[in-house]
């Protein structure tokens, strides 16, 4: 073989390989820290420039966190099930149910986070919720040769032009167990000149299959195989249960489940939806939030200043309540405003939609 057909098979080799590591890796996370000032539109997702550290809701006490007995409707299955951990499922959503304390876990999530390249940006275990930094999931870079190369000593010159950050929710639960929830936050870089002279962060919806692998990677990290994790993630594909009708004139959100499995999707929808959760009381089906609404001039603080500087937005933030409140079999979400009458603002209308188009 001469020197040029080795040459020509090592190259062949190390493409190969790249297609392999693009395979077997879908996420390769390394966190941004500090990124560039870029401005981002006012957006529903990103309801306040202070967001990122307001921890949604308050501690859970025996007298705000009464749950009801589990229906045999609710036991889980053999199928979503294994050792102690199961995943419960509705519409796109998913969650973990762990049979252990919630002071257990915090400390295999927390190291959990950072063991898959993120740094941990909010950390309130008196709450239960933890938040990761922005990061870049290298993984979607192309594995050609040339980069396989010259990335290590140019890595920097490589973007994927998105961000994302996950929010981690522990709650327990009446038996003892914990529930874990993590949601997906996203951020996109597009022009925002007609000449591509300029570039803008601007928020990008959810992403299930982030949420879900993730969810995965997690029960490996409780204990369940990879086999088992992937098989109870593609096992039981939720279907839509919920839908926007107007009752007495008001509009609403209509879910066919219990209390107990809508408390836990709305409150999910929340999460995603960066929405600030001030408090909320599980006894009476209420989330305090706060609003922002979105303005005009888009020359405001940019995302990464917004994170890491002080913001230059004086909007007056709006307090809402969103109320679930179950009959029998069914839910129904409602916004209210402060003061707990009934709202039929255009921002209440938004709010509204936001959720329910999350609870698809």
């Amino acid at each position: 073989m001469n020197q040029f057909s080795k040459l020509a098979l090592l190259s062949l080799s190390l493409t190969l390989a790249a297609c392999t590591v693009l395979d077997n890796d879908k996420v390769n996370y390394k966190s941004a820290g500090k990124g560039p000032s870029l401005d981002v539109p006012p957006d529903l997702t990103q309801l306040s420039a202070g967001s990122r550290y307001s921890v949604p809701g308050a501690p859970i006490t025996a007298s705000s966190f009464q749950l009801g007995k589990a229906t045999q409707a609710n036991a889980p299955t053999a199928i979503n099930a294994v050792g102690d951990v199961r995943i419960e499922r509705a519409g796109n959503q998913r969650w973990l149910v762990v049979n252990r304390p919630a002071d257990k876990l915090w400390a295999p999530v927390h190291d959990f986070w950072q063991e898959n390249g993120f740094l941990l940006a909010i950390e309130q275990p008196n709450l239960g919720i933890m938040e990761t930094d922005w990061a870049e999931n290298r993984a979607k870079l192309p594995q050609d040769f040339i980069r396989n190369s010259l990335g290590k000593v140019f890595d920097s010159l490589y973007s994927t032009g998105e961000r994302d950050k996950f929010r981690t929710r522990l709650e327990r639960t009446a038996d003892g167990g914990t529930e874990i929830f993590i949601s997906h936050h996203g951020m996109i870089e597009v022009y925002s000149a007609p000449e591509k002279s300029a570039t803008a962060w601007q928020p990008r919806p959810a992403d299930p299959e982030l949420e879900a692998e993730f969810l995965s990677r997690l029960m490996v990290r409780l204990g369940v195989t990879q086999e088992q994790s992937k098989a109870l993630i593609a096992a039981g594909a939720g279907k839509n249960s919920s839908r926007v009708a107007v009752v007495n004139g008001q509009s609403v959100i209509q879910i066919d489940e219990n209390f107990d499995r809508a408390w836990r999707r709305v409150g999910l929808s929340l999460d995603r939806t960066s929405f600030t959760v001030e408090d909320r009381d599980r006894s009476q089906g209420i989330y305090f939030v706060r609003y922002v609404e979105p303005v005009a001039d888009k020359s405001e603080t940019g995302l990464f200043a917004s994170l890491f500087g002080p913001s230059k937005a004086n909007a007056t933030p709006l307090k809402y309540r969103i109320t679930v409140v179950s009959q029998g079999g069914s839910t129904t979400v409602s916004v209210l405003n402060a003061s707990g009458a009934p709202e039929a603002s255009a921002n209440a209308q938004r709010i509204l939609k936001v959720i329910a188009d999350d609870l698809q």
